[in-house]
């Protein structure tokens, strides 16, 4: 009996594949960014650079005119580092960049919640007014600003002096530490209120209404509404609108400089203003290079701390 055996060869069968992208495809992304990157080197990076560079070095007028600084190492942090003077303006830089991003969130919370309260008309006019504010430059506001607090002629003054503080009778408001000090903070926080609260508003308006209803029907109002539904979902936009505010004021310079240019006594010196005057009165540049260099690291390391606060508050 003859056995037979059936061979099964197997068939090889071929999956399509999508053809490759050719390299230039590939590197169609980085070229389209690369000119933006260029501009961004070109404009940030390298005085960042040259900056970091000459904090390294003795650099004063002599070295700016004829060159040839010489090379001191880590001599200009330590003179910085050692220095109560530059503490004590860290300390007020904190200082007054915590009161302003305070006052700024807690406004631009309740004017973003209001505007969803708001009819048509009178929200399109709230928005507008901000939108002004928002869109006026810097120095024209700070004029203004000057000129509704100046000692004789200025309306708060008159309106005090109109309801009984007669103590306010061509007060100066600028020959007082504390009270030039908060004539800055209100002038920063009413030209940082406007961006932070339409943008809030924006993202109030992306909250589906039937969260808020089934809030409402569960027992939800008021602060236990904002604290369960609304802050928990727009949290990423208050941490991303937190930190723009926090580099704003940390960095600002032009509101202090035309107001106070740092006084009086120092009262309003923080670290800019510092670094500036170190520069141009002592005309040691080396130092105020290494005062910036030392504000971008505490910048950074504050909002790094914020940051991962932030991310482990979303992970739990």
């Amino acid at each position: 009996m003859a056995i037979t055996t059936d061979l099964v060869v197997p068939v090889e069968t071929t999956v399509p594949t999508r053809p490759r992208r050719s390299r230039t495809r590939r590197l169609m992304p980085y070229l389209l960014v690369a000119p933006a990157m260029l501009v961004l080197v070109v404009l940030l990076g390298l005085p960042i650079l040259q900056n970091l560079v000459m904090s390294l070095q003795h650099f004063g007028l002599r070295e700016l005119v004829r060159g040839g600084a010489v090379f001191v190492g880590l001599e200009n942090y330590t003179t910085l580092l050692s220095d109560g003077t530059f503490w004590e303006v860290v300390l007020r830089t904190l200082v007054f960049t915590a009161a302003n991003v305070v006052l700024v969130m807690v406004l631009s919370t309740a004017v973003a919640l209001l505007l969803t309260h708001l009819r048509r008309a009178m929200r399109v006019a709230v928005m507008s007014s901000l939108v002004v504010v928002w869109a006026m430059p810097i120095i024209a506001a700070t004029t203004v600003w000057q000129w509704l607090f100046q000692s004789r002629f200025g309306i708060v003054n008159a309106l005090l002096v109109g309801i009984g503080l007669d103590q306010f009778d061509n007060y100066s408001w600028l020959a007082n530490g504390s009270a030039t000090f908060g004539l800055i903070v209100a002038l920063i926080v009413w030209q940082s209120v406007p961006f932070a609260a339409l943008t809030l508003y924006a993202g109030l308006t992306t909250v589906p209404d039937e969260i808020f209803e089934a809030a409402r029907m569960d027992g939800a109002a008021g602060i236990r509404l904002f604290r369960t539904i609304t802050f928990p979902v727009l949290r990423p936009m208050f941490g991303l609108i937190t930190s723009l505010e926090v580099i704003w004021v940390f960095k600002a310079f032009t509101q202090i400089w035309a107001i106070s240019e740092g006084g009086p006594n120092d009262a309003t010196t923080t670290l800019p203003v510092y670094a500036y005057k170190v520069a141009q009165a002592l005309h040691r540049y080396d130092l105020s290079g290494a005062i910036s260099v030392l504000t971008v690291v505490m910048l950074t390391v504050l909002l790094l701390v914020y940051f991962r606060q932030t991310l482990r508050q979303e992970a739990d």
